[in-house]
């Protein structure tokens, strides 16, 4: 199951938790900010978090990773193409937001891996690396859940913005076309700062607007 909780420092993000129903373990996926709040919902309903997982190292997705994980004895997945911008508070924004966001233990992962539950391996999400947005980014697509987690590089009707630093509009594009709109239609995208959306109605959007 999927479950979406906003929460909000500087800016309001999305967090999810990606969880087995049988045993309660999941993954919790871009915790932004508040991690009194996340930890608390995460005691309330009893969930397990294995690992978690970032989609991309801005700090309103990395804000409140450190703590959790080191509540929840849980680790931290980043792209290998992330430490940049978890080491400099300029490069995740954080500083120009008045936060010197840093993540220092975290492990990096690249394209096609796939991260598994320890407790159930049939609970996974597969690695697909999309930068454009920033250079680390990343959407984690469960087909079983018919899911992907897919950041900032798409919303619900428009693409990501790119001009953060290592962000590149024309790759943002091509990689938001050629991997996450090629995936099944129904899949549903949730996405950092938006409500849920689906492949079929981005792809079907974007090809109106390149229509007209």
């Amino acid at each position: 199951m999927i479950y979406t909780l906003p929460v909000t420092g500087v800016f309001t993000t999305n967090v999810y938790f990606l969880i087995d129903q049988e045993t309660k373990h999941g993954f919790l996926i871009d915790p932004g900010a508040n991690a009194d709040l996340i930890l608390e919902v995460i005691e309330r309903y009893g969930f397990q978090i294995e690992k978690i997982l970032i989609t991309h190292g801005h700090f309103d997705h990395i804000g409140a990773a450190e703590e959790v994980s080191q509540k929840l004895q849980a680790p931290i997945y980043i792209h290998e193409k992330g430490e940049r911008y978890i080491m400099d508070p300029i490069w995740n924004l954080s500083e120009e937001n008045g936060l010197k966001v840093v993540l220092k233990d975290v492990q990096y992962i690249k394209h096609g891996d796939v991260i598994a539950l320890e407790s159930n391996p049939h609970i996974r999400v597969q690695v697909m690396h999309v930068p454009g947005h920033t250079t680390d980014g990343v959407v984690f697509y469960s087909k079983e859940e018919q899911a992907a987690f897919v950041g900032d590089s798409i919303f619900k009707g428009s693409l990501g913005i790119s001009d953060f630093y290592g962000g590149d509009e024309v790759q943002l594009f091509t990689e938001v076309i050629t991997k996450i709109l090629t995936l099944p239609e129904d899949t549903v995208l949730y996405s950092g700062h938006s409500g849920p959306t689906t492949v079929g109605s981005e792809r079907a959007r974007i090809c109106r607007n390149m229509v007209e």
